[in-house]
């Protein structure tokens, strides 16, 4: 089992920064590959950026590359994502999420935190 806990989200003017954080617990943390998901209303959940459990690679969508940035404390199990430059669109709760192998695709992660909020104001 593992457990996910997201921090850091908030009301922030667009151009701004925020850094999301989740905290990650259990015994098997370790073994997992960990994203970051967003969800704004009406829309499906959408694959944010990613990163595998030895923290070599990491991957983002095209729509947050260059702006947003992930990384795994490995001493503190604790997984951030980085926003810079926000836009309106970024909108959404976030998610961060763990998976065996990773993967673009939300169906193939096992654990999931409880989502924080983010609001950009343009």
């Amino acid at each position: 089992q593992v457990q996910l806990v997201e921090s850091g989200g908030g009301l922030v003017q667009a151009g701004g920064s925020l850094r999301l954080s989740c905290a990650a617990s259990g015994r098997t943390v370790s073994s997992y590959s960990m994203g970051w998901f967003r969800q704004a209303p009406g829309k499906e959940r959408e694959f944010v950026a990613g990163i595998t459990r030895s923290g070599a690679s990491t991957y983002s969508a095209d729509v947050v590359k260059g702006r947003f940035t992930i990384s795994w404390d490995n001493a503190k199990n604790t997984l951030f994502l980085q926003m810079n430059s926000l836009k309106p669109e970024d909108t959404a709760v976030y998610y961060c999420a763990a998976t065996t192998a990773l993967t673009t695709q939300s169906y193939e992660y096992s654990y999931w935190g409880q989502g924080t909020q983010v609001t950009v104001s343009s």
